[in-house]
């Protein structure tokens, strides 16, 4: 797999000499150098005499084996990332046959006199990858050495850690050869005895087989150097192949979903809450515990960040450094009425051991079974009944939260789009002196209204939720076409407060404000109708006077007020509706009801949590 290193290697250059210090791993696999040596073909062999020997591509030479590093002589390699000081501190990146060499040079001075040139030594941790790696992988890796690096530097500059470790390596390797001279022994023979003696004298070189094998393994690292400074990095495209085998999430998909992360969204945990401190500095582990303390998958962000005393951004960043270590993910709060369908990536085939595992979580239940009724859209109210008992909607509930766990479900979210239909020829222009048109379709409305022959809902079902007083002011002033732009800052809040839907207005403006309320106060209904039929276009405006809706005030007041705002654009889904309108569930369905001609719902996932969910490559 392209997301593992190859190999990790260590590489000194000062005044005497460069010298490849240590490399992990060192051991080529017996039956690996056994299938070389049958297959090698000896240098006399013709390629093909029947063909022309320009046609024929040239072989390829890989220099990988068993996802390790081979047939490149430790020579060679303290040859290539002996770089000079002029590279170091920057990116370094070579590739070679099929293998991708990265690091970060570091530049490392000694105490002493400055003049001096010996003063100064090259250390370069490098990372042996897969040459068709992808960019971010390359980055992360060389984000590591980068950090890696920086420890070594540090402790070279507390207790001379790096230049004793550094002798101890170069102690070994003259013993052992040495004593091969001494034996009549080849000079490459003794490589992996001095390797050996190396990891089992130098704390440097088990600090650098720790991170290939957690790299190899979790993707996560959290290693000690020198008992002083802790590493702690993620490599996100393998460390979220523990929850998704086979497929590799990006750093950059991971910050498109915590950029769109709203204070309505909720979080779900991945693993116990006792393996998070792991993954966060010690500077952040109290506020982790507060929010470890409030969380709950039926609260939103915004409830947990009041419920455990924390600013909304300070969650937000706590909420995504859990989803980037793979710890959390992002969800919307359970609630009855969320709808859920099995995930196009979800891993349910015959290998798989999510099956035996839901069995042992639930003992007499069948994952297969159970996950059968999301086949089809499904909200969680659909599979309850008020008659069931309270355990039993607890038991259903503690299944979603597992299968969402393992991305076996995917929510769906209701979207509004606005589509008038109209025909061309009947439409009535406003700015052109056709008011009489306008009035008498409102007269009409009204009259039948009047008449009791077109029944509607009761005003107060669609009404909003009450809001403070200054919410009256901008709702009035949206019965005006002048003011229908700042519709939009009135309405919807900034994601640094979350807290209110309001924007108050100046002092200067208060007497005014208070005017325009009472002047407004006493336009009749056919006014506020008219006006309000002002904020849509022209050619929408037609199709929307033939809905009986449009003669209430109330009705048409919300539904010019959602349409100002962009909510009926398909971008945002009911709950993001509910929560920046201060608005019932209820409310808008009947609103969409009622606007059927003219708005149509569809379901599909959010945008912030649907791109976790991706399909294996």
């Amino acid at each position: 797999m392209e997301v593992n290193p190859l190999s990790i290697i260590l590489v000194k250059s000062d005044s005497k000499g460069d010298r490849l210090l240590f490399r992990y791993p060192y051991n080529v696999p017996q039956q690996f150098q056994a299938s070389v040596i049958l297959a090698r073909k000896t240098p006399y062999s013709i390629v093909n005499s029947a063909d022309d020997i320009l046609q024929n591509a040239p072989p390829t030479v890989s220099n990988i084996c068993f996802d390790q590093l081979y047939g490149i002589s430790d020579d060679v390699l303290a040859t290539l990332f002996a770089v000079k000081s002029e590279l170091c501190n920057q990116k370094f990146e070579l590739k070679v046959n099929d293998v991708r060499f990265v690091s970060h040079p570091t530049l490392v001075k000694l105490d002493g006199d400055d003049q001096k040139s010996s003063a100064y030594f090259r250390i370069n941790v490098v990372f042996a990858l897969h040459a068709q790696a992808s960019y971010s992988i390359v980055k992360c890796y060389y984000e590591l050495s980068k950090r890696i690096g920086v420890a070594l530097l540090y402790e070279e500059k507390r207790a001379g850690y790096l230049s004793n470790e550094m002798k101890m390596m170069v102690a070994s390797m003259d013993e052992v050869a040495a004593a091969a001279q001494e034996h009549d022994h080849a000079s490459s023979a003794p490589c992996g005895n001095v390797f050996d003696t190396i990891l089992r004298d130098c704390t440097l070189a088990q600090f650098i087989k720790t991170i290939y094998q957690d790299l190899s393994t979790t993707g996560l690292l959290n290693v000690t150097l020198n008992q002083s400074v802790t590493l702690s990095f993620c490599l996100p495209q393998k460390a979220h192949q523990f929850h998704k085998k086979g497929v590799v999430i990006e750093p950059e998909t991971i910050d498109r979903c915590l950029h769109a992360l709203k204070p309505y969204h909720g979080m779900l945990l991945l693993v116990d809450p006792s393996e998070l401190l792991d993954c966060v500095p010690p500077s952040g582990a109290r506020m982790l515990l507060q929010l470890i303390e409030a969380y709950n998958p039926l609260k939103s962000l915004q409830n947990m960040a009041s419920d455990a005393d924390l600013m909304i951004d300070h969650v937000y960043q706590l909420v995504g450094h859990l989803v980037y270590w793979a710890k959390a993910t992002i969800i919307y709060p359970l609630c009855e009425t969320n709808v859920y369908v099995i995930a196009p990536d979800a891993q349910l085939n015959i290998h798989s051991n999510l099956s035996e595992k839901f069995s042992t979580k639930f003992p007499g239940m069948s994952l297969f079974e159970v996950i059968s009724d999301f086949s089809l859209p499904t909200s969680i109210g659909h599979l309850t009944t008020p008659l069931q008992h309270p355990a039993r909607q607890g038991r259903l509930a503690q299944m979603v939260l597992w299968m969402l766990q393992h991305h076996l479900l995917m929510q769906l979210h209701t979207y509004v789009q606005f589509i008038a239909s109209y025909d061309e020829e009947d439409s009535v222009p406003l700015e052109n002196g056709h008011h009489d048109a306008l009035m008498g379709v409102i007269d009409e409305k009204r009259a039948i209204n009047n008449n009791g022959s077109c029944c509607s809902l009761p005003a107060t079902s669609s009404q909003p939720l009450a809001v403070p007083a200054n919410r009256k002011h901008s709702l009035s002033e949206d019965l005006f076409p002048d003011s229908l732009t700042l519709a939009t800052s009135h309405t919807r809040p900034s994601s640094a407060s979350h807290r209110s839907n309001i924007s108050h207005s100046s002092v200067g403006q208060t007497a005014s404000s208070t005017d325009n309320d009472e002047s407004i106060a006493s336009i009749d209904d056919d006014d506020k109708i008219k006006r309000l039929l002002y904020a849509f276009p022209e050619c929408d405006r037609k199709a929307i006077q033939k809905i009986p809706a449009a003669a209430n005030p109330e009705d048409l007041s919300l539904m010019a007020r959602l349409w100002q705002a962009g909510y009926f654009k398909g971008e945002h889904h009911l709950e993001e509706i509910m929560y920046f309108e201060n608005l019932r569930r209820s409310q808008l369905l009947q609103l969409v009801d009622k606007f059927r001609d003219v708005l149509i719902i569809y379901e599909t996932e959010d945008p912030a949590i649907a791109s976790l969910y991706t399909v294996p490559q």
